[in-house]
């Protein structure tokens, strides 16, 4: 098969452009094709002596779709490389964000085919951008042909890297609210990563903050959904939901309210608050596909991080027997459980039937623990600073004293 090998950095694209339109134009004859396919490249050449690349963007990236099943993925590579060059021929940011549109469309328009192939073009094109806008608008379409060309393996990766791509891209509270969800949602698909997953649907709920309830009501279905993988969710044991707006419009809303009132026993109660709603409310949790065995589970651990936090800094067995409902040879099976998921630290005093808690567990870390978390960091930087001066003018007092003895030798 004939590849693509430009003889020179001036003529690549006409390259492009001929292999192209030769590979569409191929059945028709060379009657027929040979005028096509000169007429195409003489208005690309007109195009680059003109300097419209957005012109030429749009009539590569149609000829090159034409083609992408007939050629290697290598050619494809190749081709399309060439294609999103162009976006460096320009120094008009507006211009580029019209190249990068075209180029996109066409790349996301068939994502079951070769998609791992269409994915690495728009990474590779997000990597030609210096806009951070246009970065953010290729991601975005990267995104969803991960989703819709199910390859979204080779995008989860890029998520650690999100907190900077932010930091680099500046984008408004919409875009930031349309990058989370998204997020989320790709990740929610893979069981692994339900953490992850939760995290950035907070972060999409998060951004609701200082909103009017018109607003705040865009979010409630996400706000829902939030409450349901909380509760849920194996690992997660902490969160600041109740901090939010988002979610705490739905105390009063006729068809979630009842779920709130779950989240809120989960973080600011106890096991005996939860068995009591599990009755009143079987078929909601099961509408919501949460099994009562699990949630008491989860309940009962979280019921135990709950007495760490009573400041006593001592809890009986007696107590976690009565608080978890469960038999005395249980008790020190659920708080190694407990130990084991890093949600108490503690050892436990058998001579005395008691665990002894080395510091206490918040089920709710929102505002009122930062702000706790700030003002001790404060204290131990103090305390960090007065040690430093303390060293610094000992230091000063013994070169002194050194001095003189020195002065006293000679």
């Amino acid at each position: 098969m004939t590849t693509v090998v430009p003889t020179s950095e001036e003529d690549a694209a006409l390259s492009v452009v001929r292999f192209a339109s030769e590979l569409a134009w191929a059945d028709a004859g060379p009657e027929v094709a040979e005028p096509q396919v000169s007429g195409l490249c003489m208005e690309a050449e007109e195009f680059i002596v003109m300097g419209k690349w957005l012109e030429l963007a749009s009539l590569m990236i149609t000829s090159a779709e034409l083609v992408f099943s007939k050629v290697s993925e290598t050619d494809i590579e190749s081709i399309f490389t060439i294609i999103c060059n162009l976006v460096t021929k320009t120094e008009n940011p507006d211009e580029v964000m019209e190249i990068v549109k075209v180029i996109t469309a066409k790349i996301i328009q068939q994502p079951n085919e070769k998609p791992a192939v269409r994915l690495k073009t728009l990474i590779n094109l997000y990597n030609l951008l210096e806009t951070p806008y246009c970065q953010f608008y290729v991601y975005m379409k990267a995104l969803n042909l991960a989703v819709n060309g199910k390859v979204t393996e080779y995008i989860i990766p890029s998520f650690k890297k999100i907190d900077s791509f932010l930091k680099e891209w500046k984008i408004g509270i919409p875009e930031q609210r349309e990058l989370f969800l998204t997020i989320s949602n790709i990740l929610k698909e893979n069981k692994s990563m339900s953490k992850d997953a939760f995290k950035f649907l907070s972060n999409y709920l998060s951004t609701f903050s200082g909103e009017d309830a018109h607003v705040l009501s865009e979010a409630k279905e996400e706000a829902a959904r939030a409450i349901v993988e909380f509760v849920r969710a194996p690992d997660i044991y902490q969160c600041d939901l109740l901090d939010l707006p988002a979610v705490g419009q739905l105390e009063k809303d006729a068809k979630y309210a009842l779920l709130y009132q779950l989240l809120k026993i989960f973080l600011t109660q106890r096991l005996d608050a939860y068995l009591e709603y599990q009755a009143a409310n079987s078929t909601l949790l099961k509408n919501y596909g949460l099994v009562p065995e699990e949630c008491i589970s989860k309940m009962r651990l979280m019921s135990l991080m709950d007495l760490t936090s009573d400041g006593s800094g001592q809890i009986p067995y007696a107590l976690i027997r009565d608080t978890l409902q469960i038999n005395d040879d249980e008790v020190e099976l659920w708080v190694v459980r407990a130990i084991t998921a890093k949600l108490i630290d503690c050892k436990m005093d058998q001579m005395h039937q008691s665990v002894v808690v080395s510091h206490p567990t918040d089920r709710v870390f929102g505002q009122h623990q930062w702000q706790a978390l700030r003002t001790k960091l404060a204290t131990w930087r103090g305390n960090i600073a007065n040690v430093i001066s303390t060293i610094q003018a000992n230091k000063i007092t013994e070169d002194g004293s050194q001095a003189a003895q020195g002065l006293v030798v000679r």
